[in-house]
């Protein structure tokens, strides 16, 4: 997505795992809009390699690394991405694990769920706890939390990661309402079913019978979600908080 108004400019963007998939699709596209951007991913070349490839593009990005699993390392982050951006105004919670894709309730083991929880859940908690007192002193903070459609219509074989972007969206409602107070905006994205690294275990007939539900019959693809992310860290949506928005072609229409 190429946004033809720069929406963003000036803003401080932290994004987390900006590396590849939706997170790099995300970086660009904020980016684009005017932002500077941190991306931070525990895939330490990569996370260099994609900033390198926005700077490259004439993009104001810098790469950091970042162990969602671990407290002191997202706090370390958080540190640089401030001491570099100056501030911070907006946060993108994109950064998650799978794991369990494929396994049954009963084939589950307790580890995968550990840690599958840890990352998606812990991880998006720690990470914005630790933003918190920037986007504060930004006045217009805004926190974007990466969901998925997949608990709006209960996906099978994938309880690990469902259960976890439903606990995503109801603390994207909790910090709605605790942080309305500090002028700090919190809402939820939920992709469908998008055509990316993270997906590629995924059968091809399951590709095929989500493009033949959706309203709009293609494939869903990074830049088709770039948008409402932008959107919703723009001025346009200072007034829109603790909601989450399916971005899925109308594949699920809550």
């Amino acid at each position: 997505m190429k946004p033809s108004i720069r929406l963003l400019e000036g803003r401080r963007v932290l994004v987390t795992g900006g590396a590849r998939g939706l997170g790099f699709a995300f970086a660009e596209s904020i980016a684009r809009a005017g932002a500077r951007v941190v991306i931070a991913d525990i895939l330490a070349d990569r996370v260099q390699q994609a900033a390198a490839e926005l700077v490259a593009m004439d993009m104001d990005v810098t790469g950091l690394v970042v162990d969602l699993a671990d407290p002191a390392s997202i706090d370390a982050c958080v540190t640089a991405a401030c001491q570099c951006l100056g501030g911070l105004d907006g946060l993108v919670n994109n950064a998650s694990v799978t794991n369990s894709g494929g396994k049954t309730c009963e084939e589950l083991d307790i580890d995968t769920w550990d840690t599958v929880m840890k990352v998606n859940v812990r991880g998006t908690w720690l990470m914005t706890r630790a933003c918190l007192p920037a986007l504060r002193q930004s006045g217009t903070g805004a926190v974007i939390n990466l969901a998925s459609d997949t608990p709006l219509w209960g996906a099978t074989n994938l309880l690990a990661y469902v259960a976890s972007k439903g606990a995503v969206i109801a603390m994207t409602r909790s910090l709605a309402r605790e942080l309305g107070k500090d002028n700090i905006t919190v809402n939820a994205i939920a992709p469908g079913l998008v055509l990316v690294e993270a997906t590629a275990y995924v059968p091809e007939a399951r590709h095929r019978l989500y493009t033949e539900q959706r309203a709009i019959q293609r494939a869903q693809l990074p830049e088709d979600v770039s948008g409402a992310v932008i959107f919703a860290l723009s001025d346009l949506a200072r007034f829109i908080t603790g909601q989450t928005l399916p971005v899925n072609g109308g594949f699920v229409m809550p």
